[in-house]
């Protein structure tokens, strides 16, 4: 069996889906997420800190334009032309 990643509990939303979202719940988001970060570094099972993190770390809005592009690279990597971190 695999060791457990912060891509498997990692939820990526499109640039529309975002938009659905409230700010409470994109706070929660952002909560949940660096949280798990968090949980994962403190057992020694996430060696670099994926750029979704940085981007949440930031304040930043992490989304993406092409959904299912993003779902053939590694989940929690929000970058290159399909991917955003927007202020």
């Amino acid at each position: 069996m695999d060791p457990f990643t912060f891509k498997d509990v990692t939820i990526i939303f499109s640039k529309e889906d975002w938009e659905y979202l409230d700010i409470s719940q994109r706070e929660l988001y952002r909560e949940v997420m660096l949280e798990n970060y968090s949980n994962l570094v403190s057992v020694g099972l996430s060696v670099s800190k994926p750029e979704l993190v940085t981007c949440l770390e930031q304040n930043k809005e992490p989304w993406i334009l092409n959904i299912e592009e993003a779902e053939c690279r590694e989940p929690g990597k929000v970058e290159g032309n399909n991917g955003l971190c927007i202020k």
